[in-house]
């Protein structure tokens, strides 16, 4: 999370240190590299940034709630987003037990992301299967049965 703030903080200086034109501002977030990648060290355009930020902090805040809730899983590997290295958001380092999806959206059922998480995770051998989602919606963290289905236990994180 240190990482994460880091490329925040260097965004909102580039931010504050902006003048002229509003509009102008606004393309260069989108279209230019002026933003930073939330844990690695290069650049993005800003709305990447914003994207991938909560990525990456949505997977944290889950990896901490199932810590406590899988202590014996032996840690857990987190590899968020579409370009991912493994078939999941987050695994327990002991295979089989544990398998996660992550994502970050106004509302759970934004582009219909839980609904494809939820059919992934269905045909999932994992043990012990869940969904992460932070929405405004929905602050702290919680198990949201309402989701749920198929075994898959949907949770709202919060940072």
């Amino acid at each position: 999370m240190e990482r994460i703030r880091a490329s925040a903080r260097r965004a909102h200086d580039w931010v504050a240190a902006q003048s002229g034109d509003p509009l102008d501002m606004l393309r260069r977030m989108k279209f230019e590299q002026v933003g930073f990648h939330p844990v690695e060290d290069r650049m993005l355009n800003l709305v990447e940034q914003i994207n991938q930020t909560w990525t990456f902090a949505v997977a944290i805040a889950a990896a901490r709630q199932l810590l406590e809730l899988h202590p014996q899983a032996g840690g857990f590997c987190l590899a968020p987003g579409a370009h991912a290295s493994q078939s999941l958001d987050i695994m327990s380092e002991e295979a089989g037990l544990v398998g996660a999806e992550t994502f970050a959206a106004v509302t759970p059922r934004n582009n219909g992301k839980l609904e494809a998480d939820l059919a992934k995770l269905a045909i999932r051998t994992e043990i012990h299967r869940y969904v992460f989602f932070m929405s405004p919606l929905f602050p702290g963290n919680a198990r949201q049965p309402q989701f749920e289905r198929n075994g898959v236990q949907v949770w709202s994180v919060d940072v």
